[in-house]
């Protein structure tokens, strides 16, 4: 980018972001991309072509007959007493008929290119959201849910102007440029070499005023991904906003970002939305030359030069190649025109694309998740739901070897970081036997949470090991080791749906009943059963209509109908009021009970009860042991729980 003007502040959107392209062009690779999501329309685009190229032609027959109606039809009856206009009238009828052709063909071609734009575009959706199920987690702590929203919304809809009307009207334009140059060339080389000069002419006009439009429509998409960014965030955080007055901070900025879009959308729109004025009225300067040069010729008699040999120039061959001209230039206008929506297309593809084609999370496991049964000390896999799991392992040598899942978690020596250069987690060690409670306490950014994520494989260790019941992490595929683990967040996300579905969502094959007892085991039954319809009731918004305590133990309720060996409860209890705290703590430790358990918690008396009891500082492990351990050394453990000091 060149040096910026310290004297004079410019706008936001006059400087170039850094990730732009530096000049307009097509972008092939998703040009080419986006045409092979139409392979599976072949033959409803090869009547598209066909259609598109019989209305070129009806097109083009229509203003040649022009000379034919003039001087073969009109200037005879001019010099007659008794004109008989039966020849006119049949004539006129004929080229009714290719009018009517032309208006079906279109009609019919753009019909079905709409159908065919909403189907590629169903398929791109398709895959986006199926590849996205894929990311990894890091993918969308890098980008704004709004960002991700603007690829299903804004983007894929310009991906349907540009293929339900802007390619069907390209290849038209192409094709009434091809017929209407030919019917020129039939009527007139000459004129046809100085419409052609003069188009010349006209387009490289155009293409000094278009130079940096795709730059633009680039600006256009990321900012307008910016503002829905922005607004998809501040309608989550609207109490936020009231209760700390920020209406007017959050509309400045609003404004600040709607400026960037509206300067980069007047930027692309105005020149491309000049082009078409600017090409019809060039249009008719090369109509006014034309028209003169042919009066010119066939007032003096010079000799035309036809594909059909030599002659002079009629009124019917003027008046022809005038009407001629005009659809010559209209095409090329339109051409020029869908530069606007084809570039925007293109910019939007290449944002799709881009998202389509990020690292998916690898899963190189193959150690996977079985029923099982045990019979005489020997474990079998089972196609019945016995409610005992194993680790089923498979051997280079064909046999398979079980593991009984116990929930025997394992880290030894881990290192981590979210970014090479920055570590997050110093040499963790732990030993987690089955039935183990284990606590991590610690100031916020301690790296409690990073160990559970690790434990789940949301993110990879840079080094040391984690083993599952003394498997490597890294060998079990990530599906298998997550279904082993149910999940509390501090964050608690409902889906649109029942009670009853959303406590269902991590084990479809759970029954009523088995749900309903899931609801008592966290004190959720009570007021579920109080809702407008009970387990039936419907939660719409993230299950708005309840409070975040309601939502809290419907959260723990579904982690208990997944029924999982292992538990990670991530500060599961901060929403809950102390009085339910209390009738929750006593569902949790029936929950527990026989399970290994990973608590996070800011309130101490959620943990005292642990059997292990981390407290990490900076991502180490500062001091382990019980409540009663921890007390009597009176180190940082004690100091929190007496309140010698708070935890940030």
């Amino acid at each position: 980018m060149g040096a910026v003007n310290k004297k004079k502040k410019m706008p936001p959107m006059s400087k170039m972001p850094e990730d732009m392209p530096s000049k307009a062009h097509f972008d092939l690779n998703s040009l080419g991309r986006l045409l092979s999501y139409m392979k599976d329309y072949k033959g409803q685009l090869v009547f598209v072509v066909v259609c598109i190229l019989l209305s070129a032609v009806a097109s083009a027959a229509s203003s040649l007959f022009l000379q034919s109606l003039i001087d073969d039809y009109i200037t005879p009856l001019l010099g007659t007493s008794a004109p008989v206009f039966s020849e006119l009238l049949k004539a006129l009828l004929i080229i009714g008929v290719v009018y009517l052709i032309g208006v079906l063909s279109t009609l019919f071609y753009n019909r079905v290119m709409v159908t065919i734009a909403q189907g590629t575009l169903k398929k791109i959706r398709d895959e986006m959201f199926e590849r996205m199920q894929r990311l990894p987690i890091r993918a969308f702590d890098t980008r704004t849910h709004g960002d991700i929203m603007s690829l299903y919304t804004n983007d894929t809809d310009t991906l349907r102007q540009m293929i339900a009307q802007s390619m069907a009207q390209l290849i038209s334009s192409v094709f009434t440029i091809v017929a209407v140059f030919i019917c020129m060339l039939y009527i007139s080389v000459w004129l046809t070499l100085v419409a052609g000069l003069v188009m010349f002419l006209i387009l490289q006009i155009v293409k000094m005023v278009t130079g940096k439009i795709g730059v633009f429509f680039m600006m256009q998409q990321k900012t307008l991904a910016d503002v829905n960014g922005y607004v998809e965030e501040m309608v989550n955080g609207q109490k936020v906003i009231k209760v700390f007055c920020h209406e007017e901070k959050t509309k400045e900025e609003l404004r600040e970002k709607n400026k960037a879009w509206a300067m980069s959308a007047a930027s692309a729109n105005g020149y491309a939305n000049s082009i078409m004025p600017m090409m019809n009225a060039l249009g008719y300067v090369q109509y006014v030359i034309i028209a003169i040069l042919g009066a010119y010729m066939a007032i003096t008699g010079v000799t035309n030069l036809r594909l059909t040999g030599t002659g002079t120039l009629t009124l019917g061959m003027i008046a022809s190649f005038l009407t001629l001209s005009r659809n010559f230039t209209n095409p090329i206008s339109q051409i020029s025109n869908q530069f606007n929506s084809i570039v925007t297309a293109l910019a939007g593809a290449s944002r799709i694309f881009a998202f389509m084609d990020e690292e998916p999370e690898t899963d190189e496991g193959y150690v996977t998740l079985v029923n099982a049964k045990e019979e005489n000390g020997v474990i079998e896999e089972t196609e019945q739901c016995t409610g005992m799991w194993a680790w089923k392992h498979p051997h280079h040598d064909g046999t398979v070897t079980y593991t009984k899942l116990e929930g025997r978690v394992v880290l030894d020596s881990v290192d981590f970081g979210y970014v090479p250069e920055k570590q997050v987690l110093h040499d963790i060690s732990l030993y987690a036997e089955p039935g183990q409670k284990i606590a991590f306490v610690g100031a916020t950014g301690a790296g409690k949470t990073t160990i559970t994520n690790l434990i789940n494989r949301f993110y990879d260790i840079a080094d040391g090991k984690i083993r599952y019941d003394g498997i490597n992490i890294n060998k079990i595929k990530k599906a298998d080791l997550r279904r082993s683990l149910g999940v509390v967040l501090q964050d608690v996300n409902l889906f649109t749906g029942t009670v009853m579905e959303n406590l269902r969502y991590g084990n479809p094959d759970a029954t009523d009943d088995d749900c309903i007892a899931a609801a008592k085991l966290a004190n959720a039954d009570g007021f579920i059963r109080m809702l407008p319809q009970g387990y039936n009731t419907v939660l719409k918004g993230d299950g708005n209509g309840l409070s975040q305590g309601q939502r809290q133990l419907i959260s723990i309720a579904r982690a208990a109908v997944s029924n999982p060996p292992v538990m990670i409860l991530d500060e599961a209890t901060s929403s809950i009021d102390t009085r339910t705290e209390a009738l929750v703590q006593d569902g949790m430790d029936k929950l527990m009970k026989g399970r290994t358990v990973f608590v996070i918690a800011h309130r101490l008396s959620t943990v005292q009860n642990s059997d292990v009891i981390m407290v990490l500082d900076h991502g180490r492990i500062i001091e382990r042991g019980n409540h009663e351990k921890l007390i009597a050394e009176k180190g940082t453990y004690y100091q929190l729980y007496t309140g010698a000091f708070e935890l940030e």
